[in-house]
């Protein structure tokens, strides 16, 4: 019997076997042109798991009949690349794969410069980080960006339907899918682990007539799959858990969804990245040690990596939902935002425009500023903002002790435009 998942024998090795990322693959496309001309470049593709990376990796290579190699950036150092380098030397056109490229140091990277550069590989990196912050930028300069796209219900129904039409394997049982809304929902548009959960589904049944149902999908995934998918449905409602914990002042369960996610293999730089985001969106001025936090934390969980940036995390996520919150700051640049959308490009004032020419000083630019440290407390009445928005409040300070005397502080200095 074949071992093999079926994910891996339904992999396409035609570009017109492809299912979804038609931004690609149909004709007219920069990637359809180059395939079919076989003047593939170095490329990178960007995206979540399971829609089509590796399938794109070796689709190329069989177009292109080209040498083929692959590395995954887990378990592959320098060493292993520059033994493809030098192989490479002797043959034509060879494609080497990296899978999850962002995982590679910088030292890792810039082994295949050169060889990128004088066309001795072709690189095709998969990667399902933002390229522009993972990948130098010497190395994505020398590059195609590709971005692909997660897979809808239809393209994955279709994946489905296609498996039991063509797998060899499974035409040997007969199999209705009278309802799929719990394939799609646990494997959370990852085709590759629909696919593999479909088999497993189908192999519980033991027995030459299938039909799939919900509640039997779900009896079998509690039993046979880790529900916590770092690409999945179940990845971003846990997020949305966690982050509204720390939101809603409540540690115990924000740690407790920080142990899940660790527990489910999440990436700890994603987990540290949100607490970035959290201390300016949440906490803000309220307490500015919030962000200096998070930023720490974050350089730190670079540095240490798992298991031990659990502890790093766990002290941030304690300190983040522990501390008074506010969003004002976060309100104040949507508002900002907003307002410029519906005034447009308003004139800086004369007053508050640099001068230096004569013509611009003729044209009174910079005309009656009024320098606030030659003032008293450093603070002199004036407006800041185009005519047509003046004396506008765009920041409100939260109800918090911190924000409460930024409060006093404005009220003192601008008087009623701060209540006072």
């Amino acid at each position: 019997m074949d071992q093999t998942p079926l994910a891996e024998r339904m992999r396409p090795t035609r570009l017109e076997e492809l299912i979804g990322q038609e931004h690609l693959s149909k004709p007219g496309t920069f990637l359809f042109n180059a395939i079919r001309s076989g003047a593939v470049p170095s490329l990178i593709l960007w995206g979540p798991p399971g829609v089509g990376k590796t399938t794109i990796a070796n689709i190329i290579a069989n177009e292109v009949k080209a040498p083929f190699y692959t590395l995954s950036a887990i378990s592959s150092g320098v060493k292993d690349i520059r033994e493809v380098i030098q192989k490479a030397r002797f043959q034509q056109g060879v494609v080497l794969f990296i899978d999850e490229i962002h995982r590679f140091n910088k030292s890792q990277q810039d082994a295949l410069l050169g060889a990128v550069e004088k066309g001795i590989i072709r690189l095709i990196g998969a990667t399902t980080e933002n390229p522009s912050f993972e990948v130098n930028a010497a190395l994505l300069s020398r590059c195609q960006i590709f971005t692909l796209n997660p897979l809808g219900r239809e393209e994955l129904e279709a994946m489905m339907r296609q498996a039991l039409e063509k797998d060899a394997v499974l035409k040997k049982v007969t199999v209705e899918l009278k309802e799929t809304d719990a394939l799609l929902r646990i494997s959370g548009g990852d085709g590759r682990k629909l696919l593999n959960l479909l088999e497993i589904v189908i192999d519980s049944f033991q027995g030459e007539k299938v039909v799939i149902e919900n509640e039997g999908v779900m009896k079998v995934a509690q039993q046979k799959v880790a529900l916590y998918d770092k690409s999945g449905e179940q990845h971003y409602d846990i997020i949305s858990a966690f982050i509204k914990s720390i939101r809603g002042s409540d540690p115990n369960a924000a740690v407790y969804w920080l142990a899940r996610m660790i527990e489910g293999g999440e990436d700890v730089k994603f987990i540290a990245r949100r607490l970035l985001i959290l201390a300016s969106e949440d906490i803000g001025n309220a307490n500015p040690n919030a962000l200096l936090l998070a930023t720490n934390c974050f350089q730190a969980v670079n540095v240490i990596g798992y298991p031990e940036s659990r502890i790093i995390l766990s002290q941030c996520v304690t300190y983040l939902a522990s501390s008074p919150k506010s969003n004002a700051s976060y309100m104040a640049i949507n508002q900002a935002q907003a307002l410029v959308r519906q005034e447009g490009d308003l004139p800086v004032p004369l007053h508050l425009r640099n001068a230096p020419t004569k013509l611009m000083k003729d044209l009174d630019y910079g005309k009656s500023y009024r320098y606030a440290h030659d003032f008293e407390n450093n603070f002199v009445m004036q407006e800041f903002l185009p005519d047509k928005i003046a004396h506008t409040k765009l920041y409100d300070p939260g109800n918090n002790p911190r924000e409460n005397e930024l409060r006093k502080q404005l009220q003192k200095l601008w008087g009623k435009k701060y209540g006072y």
